[in-house]
This record gives C-alpha cells, structure tokens and sequence, in this order.
C-alpha cells in the first residue's frame, strides 16, 4: 500500500512579514519616522526622517530574507544568554553500582 500524499499550500504557512519585513518592526519604524516627521516639522527633520524610514526598511526586508523569524531568534537568545551557567551537579550525589564501575 502506498503512503498517500497530501500537499501543504505555501498560503497556509506564510510568515507574518508587512512590506518584505517583520510585522512589529516594520510598524514600529513608520510609527518613529512619522512621529520625527510631524513632531519636528521642518525639512531637515522630514529628510531625515524619510531616510531613516527607507533605511529600516531595507535593513527589515534584508533581515527577514536571511530568516523570517530573526526577531524570535535574537530575543530568544537574550534570554538565554548569561555570563555564567552554574554547575548542576552535588557532591552529596549517591552513585548506582553501574556507576560506579563506568568512572573507574
């Protein structure tokens, strides 16, 4: 008997990208461009603004086209990332007879 086949649509597992990056961060970087832009009010705020909007931009699709889930990963690895990991191990531990006989 034959192993049936049923195909998985590329629509169903899609990243949430908006514009080429990530959803947040693409959001979060207009919402810092506009409000650069509005606050200030003059064109030297407009132009920076405007390039650092195409900036983030670019840098946001470039991320998500080496990874689509880089902003998961890095935040994972924040909080797993430490400068000592203590040792789990006691000395008060009772070894088995089987133990004992693999460590001499």
């Amino acid at each position: 008997m034959a192993l049936r086949k049923i195909p998985i649509r590329r629509a169903g597992n899609r990243h949430n990208l908006f514009m080429g990056g990530d959803r947040e961060l693409v959001m979060f970087a207009g919402a810092l461009a506009a409000s650069l832009i509005f606050t200030a009010q003059t064109w030297l705020a407009t132009g920076y603004g405007l390039v650092m909007w195409f900036t983030a931009l670019w840098s946001l699709r470039e991320m998500a086209k080496k990874d689509p889930l880089m902003r998961k990963v890095y935040i994972r690895h924040l909080r797993y990332s430490q400068d000592v990991y203590p040792a789990r191990s006691t000395p008060f531990h009772k070894n088995t007879r089987l133990q004992r006989k693999l460590y001499r």
